[in-house]
């Protein structure tokens, strides 16, 4: 093994650090420092944390195995990463605005986010949807609504991104069928839907059908579209929601993967080559404020995926040995006292990722705790990447970081860490065993238990919240604030729809969905068909779920 470091000189380092830790300690006898992740950390780092290091074996070089420094060999000195902004709001034209709004002053991806009633399978003239259309993201009910979506927006020149879990699938096809609407076929569209099941069981709640349905829609989808929709991320793995919910960085590490190894196993369950599918899976992590780990989670996040995806599902395709991942900045690091602040907390956040490596970037706006964001406010979290992209240097070299006994120490930490959790899952008896234990939920809410206690006894400083508080302070900022009319506009839409539609083909179409979800047939092609007939969400997922049922969550105490 080809170290890094000389061992014949570790010795004599040792005494040097000791004899140096002695001053320091004379003169701060009562340091002590934990980051965000309650990992205590030592005032100073050398080779003696790293004297392990290979440099063939843990880093490599950027585009090659194990791809610690980056998936690409020019990461972003060739190509900067997508800046794609999440965004979408009351109807779909009132987005469609937003998108023109947002691609005019220079992003370069789309990422639609979706209501709430979208998001958990109702249309919008359902009794549970009363309220919520178009509140938290953009209300789409039917093909109709995404031709209006993607109104002059032509797919063959974007990529687009769809946060979309339990009805994937629906969304996915709707899309599809735009293209072709475009005369794009599904051959060159570009994008990524979620579909990521198994992080809503362990954290975003937004479920619908039980785990075991939910996960053969998931690879009925990676079979489709490795053969008719091929340039298609199939599933973007999410961390970022499992850190929203108040996990640390390790276990944000350690169940994104661990989840995502979930789904590779499902598709080689259902007789699907590894590398048919794998290059299309793709990952999605959020960007905290503690700078040094969040760069090190990536980078070690890398690392595991490749040598796992090589050396126990036996992947031979260098495309499924590469992780691939959206960021997004950390909207639990917002806050709404002295909202301007989050300004600054977003940049730091996006370096982070961008210094780690990401694919793709979202940089929250100033105003997003407080409602979804104001054009002025996106217009700055957008700026924030162009001046982090043009102006700060950090595209000029790759993996900059890379060496930095603090950084290389923790990238090897956190790998060990998620290699501890990965064994306890696995005695588990893997990860829906360990969902309906409820392992991930107590973990995470003990971690996030633990931290909003630091905050409250002051140990962890928030600007303007604990600490640096202002007296009376007044907002000043402007809302968006979505109009009621939305839920009235969906309403009569849909009404119109079903009036117009052939109904009769409608009624042919869902039955023989149904009969597909009660045998073993690919869902998608018969989602296709109920899209373009113009089927609603809400039909096709009422359907499911005669067939499939709906999950509930098991209480654990």
């Amino acid at each position: 093994m080809a170290t890094l470091f000389d061992r014949q000189h570790f010795e004599e380092l040792k005494r040097m650090n000791a004899e140096w830790e002695s001053k320091f300690r004379q003169l701060c006898p009562d340091f002590e420092v934990t980051n965000r992740s309650g990992r205590k950390l030592k005032p100073l780092y050398s080779p003696l944390d790293v004297g392990d290091l290979d440099y063939e074996r843990d880093l490599g070089f950027p585009g090659e195995y194990p791809f610690t420094r980056g998936v690409y060999v020019t990461m972003h000195r060739g190509r900067l990463w997508t800046m794609r902004q999440f965004s979408g709001y009351g109807t779909a034209r009132d987005s469609n605005r937003r998108y023109h709004f947002l691609l005019d002053r220079g992003q370069t991806g789309l990422s639609v986010a979706f209501d709430m009633p979208t998001i958990m399978g109702y249309d919008s003239d359902h009794p549970r949807a009363h309220g919520e259309v178009g509140m938290c993201g953009v209300a789409i009910d039917s093909l109709k609504d995404m031709e209006i979506l993607f109104d002059g927006i032509p797919l063959d020149k974007v990529s687009t991104s769809m946060t979309i879990n339990a009805p994937a699938a629906i969304l996915l096809c709707f899309y599809i069928c735009v293209g072709e609407k475009q005369g794009v076929s599904s051959q060159k569209l570009r994008g990524t839907i979620q579909n990521d099941i198994l992080k809503e069981y362990i954290a975003q709640k937004s479920w619908i059908f039980p785990p075991e349905p939910s996960m053969r829609i998931i690879t009925d989808i990676f079979a489709f579209c490795s053969e008719h929709v091929p340039k298609w991320n199939t599933i973007s793995i999410s961390g970022y929601h499992i850190r929203e919910a108040g996990s640390t960085a390790a276990q944000e590490l350690a169940f994104t993967l661990a989840d995502g190894f979930a789904y590779v196993e499902a598709g080689i369950a259902t007789g699907l080559d590894v590398d048919e599918f794998a290059p299309r899976l793709s990952f999605f992590f959020n960007a905290h404020l503690d700078f040094f780990e969040e760069i090190a989670k990536y980078r070690a996040a890398r690392r595991i995926w490749a040598r796992k995806m090589k050396n126990k599902y036996g992947a031979k395709k260098k495309e499924s040995l590469l992780m691939r991942f959206h960021t997004q900045t950390a909207g639990c690091t917002l806050t709404a006292q002295q909202p301007e602040n989050n300004i600054v907390r977003t940049a730091y956040e996006a370096m982070a990722a961008a210094l780690g490596g990401t694919q793709s970037l979202h940089t929250n706006s100033m105003d997003e705790t407080l409602a979804l964001p104001t054009e002025k406010a996106v217009q700055i979290a957008l700026r924030t990447q162009q001046i982090l992209a043009y102006e700060t240097g950090v595209t000029h070299t790759i993996d900059p970081l890379a060496g930095s006994f603090y950084v290389e120490y923790l990238t090897n930490k956190l790998e060990e860490e998620a290699e501890t959790y990965f064994q306890k899952i696995d005695d588990l008896g893997g990860v829906i065993k360990a969902i309906e234990a409820g392992f991930f939920q107590k973990e995470i809410a003990d971690a996030a238990y633990r931290y909003q206690k630091e905050i409250e006894r002051k140990e962890k400083i928030v600007v303007g919240v604990n600490e640096f508080v202002l007296e009376d302070e007044k907002l000043e900022i402007d809302i968006l604030k979505v109009d009621p009319r939305v839920e009235e506009e969906q309403r009569k839409a849909l009404k119109k729809l079903r009036e117009e539609r052939d109904n009769d083909g409608v009624r042919r179409a869902l039955d023989e969905l149904k009969q597909a979800a009660m045998g073993t047939d690919n869902l998608l092609p018969r989602i296709l068909a109920c899209s373009r007939l113009y089927c609603t969400l809400g039909e096709m997922i009422a359907v499911l779920k005669e067939v499939f049922g709906e999950y509930k969550e098991p209480i654990v105490y």
